[in-house]
């Protein structure tokens, strides 16, 4: 059996764990890289609505594991999983994974989810590194948004 296609990637962010993972947790964080507004922070049991920085790109999710500095699961209302761990190294580095995994349709369609969804999820990673490397984010992630609303797609 061929397991199901997933998207993997990774970025060394020369930042503390804790502050890796609270870009991810509170929306005053995620909105200065990925996101336009969240509703709100990510806790354990609750469901949170994410509006992307393309026009009327938005998506629900239920947050299912919370361990701080270390780990966030969430499942996308509709199917498919998202989990970043958060792996510190020499106290002021950490490694950040993300594995995106469900995607639904064919084989061919769950293959391009996956990769669509590494290329977004290696730009956020690239931006949050700049934002918190740097003191300011360099708009990767507002570019690539800007290139999928003048194409059309979402």
């Amino acid at each position: 059996m061929t397991a199901s296609p997933a998207a993997h990637v990774e970025m060394l962010i020369r930042k503390p764990a804790a502050e890796v993972f609270a870009a991810f947790v509170e929306p005053q964080l995620l909105t200065r890289f990925w996101l336009s507004h969240a509703s709100a922070p990510l806790v354990a049991g609750t469901r949170v609505r994410w509006d992307f920085m393309v026009e009327g790109a938005s998506a629900e999710l239920d947050v299912k594991a919370i361990e701080p500095a270390k780990r966030i699961l969430i499942e996308w209302v509709g199917g498919g999983t998202v989990e970043w761990t958060f792996t510190e190294a020499a106290g002021k580095e950490t490694v950040v994974t993300v594995i995106d995994r469900g995607f639904s349709g064919s084989l061919d369609e769950q293959i391009a989810a996956a990769v669509e969804s590494t290329q977004g999820f290696t730009i956020v990673l690239c931006d949050l590194k700049v934002l918190l490397e740097r003191g300011t984010s360099p708009g990767l992630v507002k570019d690539k948004a800007a290139l999928l609303m003048a194409s059309g797609g979402k």
